[in-house]
């Protein structure tokens, strides 16, 4: 939606200035209109130093306590700290009286994510999850795609997220204590399993292999997930760091023809490279890495093979969605129950790998 010139200005402090903060969150914000990012929290000083240079008219403060003492000078409270702070934080954020976005994954635990969730029903603040690959080009594709019904009835679907780092980084996604939520089912696993959610709904069955292969890591590095949906649809997911060849990062399957599609949404490069939304060719992806379709647009009618051009990537709607959300004119864009179901799915996913099983979800 447009915004009036008389609409008030969000004032959005950001609890975090690591990449989530600066990359993810910040640029987004500042390219969002009717939103401004007000203050950023960070006691790192290159960081603050940073903070500071990219945003000179916003407060710094070192820690949240000081962030919550001056609420009531700000609307949203965006948490791009560590994973483990997620609940915590937020849930702090809404008694302090601000609404609050927070970063994927929601919470180490589906007991969090429902803390959270009453939290916010308690207090009347908003919640939502930054979902951002919700709005990737592969998967705005793929939904038109569905949409559309140019395959037919969909049967399968395949989503990757796969990287090569032979060595564990050190830091807190290597650290094996499930407090800390590291980890690649937590890390790149809530995004594909959150993007499958959102195109096939809750699944019925999980099975998940899980496991830790380069020497000296301490948690998962590798991991595949089976999703069965009541539809029948059958979603495989992967998510790895030890793939020096990735797969398709999308696959979908239906009874009249297959669409695939390789590379990675180009909006994160763009992003650490200094692009904002509004710029040239944002979102936008080059020819050579267009997605193939091969597929016959209806039963015994004509037959296409050929690339199909792929849907501008749009990250910024996540915030223009939140900011109309604090004005009362839409839902946020991600709703917290449905950030919850991915923790739930990675929580079960963990039990079939231990207990190599199938398992059936009520």
């Amino acid at each position: 939606m447009s915004v009036s010139p008389d609409t008030k200005l969000l004032q959005v402090a950001i609890v975090g200035y690591g990449l989530a903060g600066s990359i993810f969150h910040a640029p987004l914000i500042a390219a969002t209109p009717g939103m401004q990012v007000a203050a950023i929290v960070t006691s790192d000083p290159q960081r603050r130093a940073s903070a500071h240079k990219d945003f000179p008219e916003a407060r710094i403060y070192t820690t949240v306590a000081e962030l919550w003492h001056d609420a009531a000078q700000y609307d949203l409270a965006v948490i791009a700290a560590i994973n483990a702070t997620h609940a915590e934080l937020s849930i702090a954020a809404m008694r302090a009286g601000l609404s609050a976005v927070v970063d994927k994954p929601m919470a180490a635990t589906v007991a969090d994510a429902d803390r959270m969730i009453a939290v916010s029903q308690e207090t009347g603040k908003k919640l939502a999850v930054y979902q951002n690959r919700r709005w990737d080009n592969d998967l705005l594709t793929v939904r038109k795609i569905i949409s559309a019904d140019l395959l037919g009835p969909i049967t399968r679907f395949e989503s990757r997220f796969e990287r090569y780092r032979a060595q564990p980084k050190d830091g807190w996604k290597e650290n094996p204590d499930p407090r800390q939520a590291g980890g690649q089912l937590y890390d790149l696993g809530s995004h594909v399993i959150d993007q499958a959610l959102y195109l096939f709904g809750k699944p019925e069955r999980i099975y998940a292999e899980v496991s830790m292969r380069r020497p000296g890591a301490q948690t998962d590095d590798d991991a595949f997930i089976a999703l069965h949906f009541p539809t029948g649809i059958i979603a495989h997911l992967w998510v790895s760091q030890v793939a020096r060849i990735a797969g398709p990062r999308m696959l979908l399957r239906g009874l009249r023809g297959t669409f695939e599609k390789y590379g990675l949404d180009p909006q994160e490069d763009a992003l650490k490279a200094g692009d904002r939304p509004g710029s040239p060719n944002w979102g936008k992806e080059s020819s050579e890495h267009w997605g193939h379709i091969d597929t016959d647009l209806q039963p015994g009618g004509l037959h296409l093979d050929s690339k199909i051009e792929s849907e501008l990537g749009a990250y910024e709607t996540f915030y223009a969605l939140m900011r109309d959300a604090l004005l009362d004119k839409g839902p946020v864009p991600v709703d917290p129950r449905s950030a919850r179901e991915v923790i739930r799915i990675i929580e079960v996913a963990r039990q079939s790998a231990r207990e190599n099983r199938i398992i059936n979800l009520s």
